[in-house]
């Protein structure tokens, strides 16, 4: 009986399961897997993976101190306007990565919102590697912080309470209590941000534009060497394909790990 029902679950699900992971197939089946090499170790390729590694690390870091601070005030804040707050997080997940480029120029841009102020000091944010980092941040933080916010929202209230009335402060109450009991879901968090951040290309396009050595990422190295040397595309859409599954299955590796220890011991007899 429940072999039956998995075999009918698996003819359902196998047309989704084809969607996935044929065009991973596809991919690395068309790449020429010995020159690799030559084509991620050296010249602007070098450059724009040394470029992607640091801009999305620097994502991480910003998406964590500022996104956590965001995630927490929505789990646990009660204040009119709530749901719009939490709609609007969520904008940047759904918009074309093209509006979201615009977006940030209108805002950041030397005639912006806010960049024309920062022109008159003399700071310029497009087209520089800050641009970069500003673009992966924005369509990123969402993933950690939907995220954060269903891992803090699962920390019993109990819990904090009792921290709270045995004198801990709130701050000693979150790092101590809070933060650990929801570190599941904030990496889980942290690692969707960061993966989404390394692949980011149309609103760093439009904001920070292809510029080797300065906003030319992975993606948009991807992107320029298709029109001169498809087969360099390839290797390097399956070297960023192989690293993101890399961090995936590390990530889900470090999770179970942490699930496991977190689990009460069964009480002996």
């Amino acid at each position: 009986m429940r072999a039956g029902r998995n075999s009918i679950l698996l003819v359902l699900s196998l047309p989704a399961l084809l969607l996935v992971i044929l065009p991973i197939v596809g991919l690395f089946w068309s790449a020429q897997l010995s020159r690799i090499g030559s084509y991620v170790c050296c010249g602007p390729v070098a450059e724009a993976l040394t470029l992607s590694l640091t801009t999305s690390g620097i994502t991480a870091l910003l998406v964590i101190l500022l996104g956590t601070p965001l995630a927490y005030w929505l789990a646990y804040g009660n204040f009119r306007g709530k749901r719009f707050f939490d709609t609007l997080i969520d904008l940047p997940v759904v918009l074309p990565p093209a509006v979201a480029g615009v977006a940030l120029l209108m805002t950041f841009g030397r005639v912006g919102l806010i960049g024309k102020h920062l022109s008159a000091a003399g700071i310029t944010i497009p087209f520089t590697t800050a641009a970069v980092v500003l673009a992966q941040s924005f369509v990123a933080g969402p993933f950690y912080i939907r995220q954060a916010r269903v891992g803090f929202e699962s920390v019993p209230r109990q819990l904090m309470m009792a921290s709270l009335t045995m004198g801990a402060s709130p701050l000693r109450t979150f790092f101590r209590v809070t933060a650990p009991l929801a570190s599941h879901a904030i990496l889980a968090g942290l690692v969707m941000a960061w993966a989404r951040a390394v692949g980011e290309f149309g609103a760093t396009l439009m904001f920070a534009g292809n510029l080797q050595g300065v906003t030319q990422t992975m993606p948009l190295a991807i992107y320029t060497s298709l029109e001169s040397n498809p087969n360099a595309a390839i290797v390097l859409s399956v070297t960023l394909v192989a690293t993101s599954f890399l961090v995936i299955i590390v990530t889900k590796f470090l999770l179970d790990t942490t699930n496991r220890a977190s689990e009460p011991t069964a009480a002996r007899p």
